[in-house]
């Protein structure tokens, strides 16, 4: 298995024994080190489904909002785990805060002495409690790319926010192949040391690579894409996996302007988006709120870039007119 930030490539700097006594006794560290476990665990549960041939297809609301056995079950297992493991954690999973199947899950269900990935969260982080932190799940993003055959675009994601501000995630990708090893994880929090060991690929610097949506587009999208004169547009589906394209260097910006994602997609890309120098906001810049009781639709839109530097200057080349069409769409 392929660990952040340590052979995709990216490394999140191994911690001093001063760092871990002190990471014994931060609840953050312990959400965050056993949501690697949980996440992987969720990956498992994806590719043995994927394996029997037997999705167990839904339509939520429509042909491109799509649930499967393995969304459910995933959902499932990492809500009765983290439930097991840190009880009173409030957590929220896109597919609801029910079980579809307790007693068939329950033999998945990822213990704290699974959590093999210490980290160490900045120290001004130590002392968050329990009831500072929400947990957002994704059991299985990209579902409509997963029942298609488009595997490598599917993640599991587990953000955490604290007082409401994305500060840590994961992201698994359990189809990412490599060097004979199957399926990634990045995982990391704002201010966390993160080294980079690799090179890393930019887009040509000859134009602006796009990344957006395959299946949810809009007019409204397309005329704020162009209004940013791309040198190319691709297309996609995955939030997870469109913030992971931004990390690889395939692409310098993901602009999906409409109320379409929520909390779940963008809470723990936004977190590692952050930690690795980028950025993810609404179509205003500002940032969204992760607390247990907001709305759970990011019903401004979603710009994220590659590099925060270049974030503010995107923005502002998006027309204000565009923009209140933005939200005019989210009235309707």
């Amino acid at each position: 298995m392929i660990h952040l930030f340590s052979s995709i490539f990216l490394r999140v700097s191994i911690p001093t024994k001063n760092c871990i006594s002190k990471m014994s006794s931060s609840i953050l560290s312990d959400v965050l080190s056993f949501s690697v476990a949980a996440a992987e665990k969720g990956g498992e549960i994806v590719r043995q489904v994927l394996s029997t041939g037997k999705l167990g297809v839904l339509e939520k609301t429509g042909i491109n909002d799509l649930q499967t056995l393995a969304d459910r079950r995933v959902s499932d297992v990492l809500q009765m785990s983290f439930c097991k493991s840190f009880p009173g954690l409030r957590v929220i999973s896109e597919e609801g805060n029910h079980y579809f199947d307790e007693a068939g899950s329950k033999k998945f269900i990822v213990s704290s002495s699974k959590s093999q990935n210490p980290y160490c969260v900045p120290e001004e982080l130590q002392n968050v409690s329990l009831e500072d932190i929400t947990v957002w799940i994704d059991p299985l993003d990209g579902t409509k790319e997963f029942a298609d055959g488009f595997l490598e675009r599917v993640t599991v994601l587990i953000g955490i926010a604290v007082q409401g501000k994305a500060i840590a995630g994961v992201v698994h990708q359990p189809y990412y192949k490599r060097d004979g090893n199957m399926g990634r994880t990045l995982y990391g929090a704002i201010g966390g040391k993160v080294e980079i060991n690799f090179v890393k690929q930019s887009p040509s610097k000859d134009g602006k690579i796009i990344v957006t949506t395959r299946s949810h587009s809009t007019k409204i999208v397309d005329e704020v894409i162009n209004t940013l004169n791309p040198s190319e547009v691709l297309r996609v589906g995955g939030a997870g996996y469109k913030v992971l394209m931004l990390l690889d260097g395939q692409a310098d910006a993901y602009v999906f302007p409409t109320p379409g994602c929520k909390k779940w997609d963008t809470c723990a890309p936004e977190a590692i988006l952050h930690a690795l120098g980028g950025r993810l906001t609404d179509i205003w810049g500002n940032n969204y709120l992760y607390n247990f009781d907001v709305q759970h639709i990011n019903e401004w839109g979603v710009i994220a870039s590659a590099n925060a530097n270049d974030h503010q200057s995107l923005i502002e080349q998006i027309p204000e007119d565009l923009k209140k069409q933005v939200r005019d769409c989210y009235k309707k």
